[in-house]
């Protein structure tokens, strides 16, 4: 099949020609971002491949509707940039990567941790200017701290695994309580109460409409005084100024993302020359105890090599007129 892969870096396109060897399909790599504007070089392509920060609107859906496509391959787990409403009237099935190593993203989760209590970026750069000072930098033992999950899908089962080995107390929230995490002595809560006890919390559910600002003013209410707040699953789910708001009040006391809310356009881009205009995110870099770091939590090279399987796979599903464990329906 002829597919379109918009958004891409060196490295998606090393990944998916490495691993199309073995499936033949005919892939042509654009670098821009798939939006209403860049919809045009879709033209003749059954099939487009895009990324999180892919624009999949109406507009653009009708636009690749119209010259083609029936196929769009997500090479990611959300699907929050999609439409599926108007992607079923137009009869264009979608796919995606649900889990392409929730090993990467945990262990993600757990190094802005380790960075933020034990003041690694600090410290790392005061021993380059052969300053040995410990002062600034006292952080606190896991041991015995209480962790709060919200979303114990595979990527929080990962997390929930890894913390525990640090001897943690795990809270967790979710719709479904995992049979995995309980057998490891996971205690499923409401949110509020998760918030209210944990000295960590660390987000790993979906971006849908009923998570979106689950962090909010409102809920930042119950946070514990000085709790850490972690983010590896998507932007949305943080309200950015409310956080920035409990920032300054202490409530929030450290704060690692890996994502943010109105990323399109800014991670995943190469900008130390250009004037950035998101002030919200300008501010968030200012604070001492925030540590931010650009999307890469997915980025392995085990990653990237099963999201290159995975996705070709689902295209040779699709493609064959075969069954795909992996397609987005609407519920």
């Amino acid at each position: 099949m002829r597919i379109a892969f918009f958004n891409t870096k060196p490295y998606d396109q090393r990944s998916f020609t490495e691993i199309n060897t073995d499936h033949s399909h005919e892939l042509t790599f654009f670098e821009p971002r798939l939006t209403p504007e860049t919809a045009s070089l879709a033209s003749g392509f059954p099939a487009v491949c895009v990324f999180i920060n892919d624009e999949l609107g109406e507009e653009t859906l009708r636009a690749i509707a119209t010259t083609g496509t029936k196929l769009i391959a997500l090479r990611c787990a959300g699907f929050n940039n999609v439409d599926l409403n108007v992607a079923k009237q137009l009869s264009i099935t979608v796919v995606r990567v649900p889990a392409y190593s929730p090993y990467a993203v945990a262990e993600h989760a757990v190094g802005l941790i380790m960075t933020l209590n034990r003041k690694l970026y600090r410290a790392y750069n005061r021993v380059r200017d052969d300053n040995f000072s410990l002062d600034g930098l006292l952080g606190f033992d896991l041991h015995g701290k209480t962790v709060g999950i919200v979303g114990t899908g595979k990527i929080g089962q990962c997390f929930a695994q890894i913390m525990n080995g640090f001897g943690c107390k795990l809270l967790a929230y979710d719709v479904r309580p995992n049979p995995a995490c309980v057998d490891i002595g996971v205690d499923y809560v409401e949110l509020p109460i998760l918030l209210t006890r944990s000295d960590i919390i660390s987000l790993h559910c979906p971006l849908l409409p009923s998570t979106h600002h689950l962090i909010n003013a409102d809920s930042l209410q119950h946070v514990r005084p000085g709790a850490m707040l972690i983010n590896t699953s998507r932007g949305g789910l943080i309200d950015t100024t409310a956080v920035i708001e409990a920032i300054k009040a202490g409530r929030v006391g450290y704060f690692g993302i890996d994502v943010y809310e109105r990323e399109g356009g800014l991670l995943f881009e190469g900008l130390s020359d250009t004037v950035i205009q998101a002030d919200a995110f300008r501010l968030l870099q200012a604070f001492s105890n925030v540590v931010i770091t650009a999307h890469q939590a997915f980025f392995t090279k085990e990653a990237l090599s099963n999201i290159a399987e995975t996705t070709l796979s689902n295209i040779n599903d699709i493609e064959a007129g075969n069954p795909c464990a992996n397609e987005v329906k609407l519920a």
